[in-house]
């Protein structure tokens, strides 16, 4: 018999394609998402469940500048109702944590990489990884940390960079591709490689810290074009070179830990990604 899983966020990014993907697999899935209340303080009250994996939180880098406080609150204090729901039940966790290495002193950035958060919204994350592995230690919680760097996919928020993009490509009032700085190099994964990745420590009983990404990173205008070139659609790109505070200039994820442990690596280059989002804009 399939355990029961419970995921929170479920209404989320990531959370409606990992319900689907969990459904397909044969598992009894349970939902928490802010229909049930506020992560931080809403008691967690499902019975029979093995395993939880813990997506609620705020995730928008700028805006943990204008409000930090409500990053910590749920970031830090939501993962804290879910632990003490896993100590409780004797659930194992996933938790998606976030990339949380600052600018890296070397690259590619492995697990051991120095901790340097370079915003409120990493800062919340390395608390609440803090308090996940003080749990695991303590009250002998089966605890998965995951960080992955960008992911990306279809219908994904607007106010992040490829969705922004795409956006702008596709809507024909828009003459130019709007952007702020272009210099930042990042590592996009695809959403589904990413589901992949979590599965595959789930199903494996894989514990510890594990980097997802794609082992490379592309600038800004870089992934501008290419999504251009996909669509099949050329604007000029326009950049008001404004820089984000704490800006990091690259980041290149190390997967060799997460591959050896469970064999996953990457099965959608950039384009292949890009492709499928258009493909369910523009259908053939």
């Amino acid at each position: 018999m399939k355990e029961n899983i419970l995921i929170t966020g479920s209404s989320g990014f990531i959370g409606k394609e990992l319900k689907k993907k969990l459904f397909e697999k044969g598992y009894n899935t349970l939902d928490f998402n802010s229909a049930n209340g506020d992560i931080a303080k809403t008691t967690i009250d499902f019975k029979n469940i093995n395993h939880v994996f813990h997506l609620a939180g705020k995730s928008f880098v700028p805006e943990s500048w204008t409000n930090p406080q409500e990053f910590y609150r749920v970031n830090f204090s939501g993962t804290l109702n879910v632990l003490e729901f896993c100590r409780k039940t004797g659930a194992s966790l996933t938790f998606v944590s976030s990339y949380v290495y600052g600018i890296p002193e070397q690259l590619p950035i492995n697990e051991n990489h120095i901790i340097k958060p370079a915003n409120p919204y990493a800062h919340s994350k390395v608390m609440a990884e803090n308090v996940c592995l003080y749990y695991q230690e303590n009250f002998k919680i089966r605890i998965t940390i995951v960080r992955p760097f960008n992911i990306y996919g279809a219908n994904q928020n607007e106010q992040f960079l490829i969705s922004k993009i795409i956006n702008q490509v596709f809507d024909e009032s828009q003459k130019e591709i709007k952007l702020f700085d272009l210099s930042p190099k990042r590592d996009y994964l695809y959403l589904d490689d990413f589901i992949t990745a979590i599965l595959l420590l789930f199903e494996k009983q894989q514990t510890g810290i594990y980097n997802v990404g794609s082992g490379y990173s592309m600038r800004v205008d870089e992934i501008a074009n290419k999504i251009m070139a996909v669509a099949g659609i050329q604007k000029q790109i326009v950049s008001n070179d404004e820089v984000r505070k704490n800006e990091i200039p690259d980041v290149v994820a190390d997967i060799s830990k997460i591959k050896l442990a469970t064999g996953w690596e990457p099965q959608f280059s950039f384009e292949k990604g890009i492709y499928e989002i258009v493909k369910a804009i523009v259908p053939s």
